[in-house]
């Protein structure tokens, strides 16, 4: 077997690590220092996409022009695959936080999902997605979160903000009536489900596998904002 060769590294802020892509013939693998095996894998990507599959699969094609945000770049799975899902007239916007990673998809990293990267559509803010739910300069259809393990941060402490009653809130009041809130977990999380209810979301919980029918499972919350907002339990 071939060796794998390190392609480039990346600092997280606020001390979070060190990020290490490498390729071994047409696999790829990122993976952070100081844990145990791999954060992502070119091999292994099929619960990114039902991310972006379940989370935009309300938007309707040929209505008014739709709006969605990615948060985390990752290998481009997830971005590829709202791009497939909603019309030529969208607009989706990934966020990350490293620009290294926005870099690697513009490079080799970008085979795998298919150079999301170079579709009109897409736009790119380098940045904390938390920027762009906050500013309520705009409104969106689907918010499509993959920006750490899930609801509890393993890479960047300040992903916490997203996942506690103030940021789903502030994600709820970005939100179209009717919009998606999709949120991607390593694991379940009861907890979260319960806030994502207290904000105002009516909730369903997903299990998906990293691969189409084999290989780890994983969880994606649902979050739909009510046509009528309502009281708050």
């Amino acid at each position: 077997m071939k060796p794998r060769i390190e392609l480039g590294t990346a600092q997280i802020p606020n001390d979070g690590g060190v990020l290490k892509l490498s390729r071994r013939e047409q696999e790829f693998s990122i993976r952070l220092s100081g844990i145990r095996g791999e954060l992502m894998n070119s091999r292994a990507y099929n619960s990114e996409q039902q991310l972006a599959v379940l989370g935009c699969a309300h938007i309707i094609k040929g209505s008014t022009p739709a709006k969605v945000v990615v948060g985390g770049m990752g290998m481009g799975f997830t971005l590829a695959a709202a791009l497939a899902a909603v019309p030529a007239s969208a607009t989706v916007i990934v966020a990350d936080l490293i620009p290294e990673v926005i870099e690697w998809n513009r490079g080799p990293l970008g085979e795998c999902a298919g150079r999301p990267l170079d579709d009109s559509r897409t736009k790119v803010h380098v940045g904390d997605v938390g920027e762009l739910l906050v500013d309520r300069k705009e409104v969106y259809d689907a918010v499509l979160l993959d920006v750490d393990n899930g609801p509890e941060g393993l890479t960047h402490s300040d992903n916490n903000w997203l996942y506690c009653v103030d940021g789903i809130s502030e994600i709820y009041n970005s939100l179209r009536p009717e919009g998606v809130l999709a949120v991607w977990s390593a694991s379940p999380d009861t907890m979260f489900t319960i806030r994502l209810k207290k904000a105002g979301f009516k909730v369903e919980v997903r299990t998906v596998r990293e691969r189409p029918g084999k290989g780890s499972r994983h969880t994606i919350f649902l979050a739909k904002k009510p046509w009528r907002q309502q009281s708050k339990k």
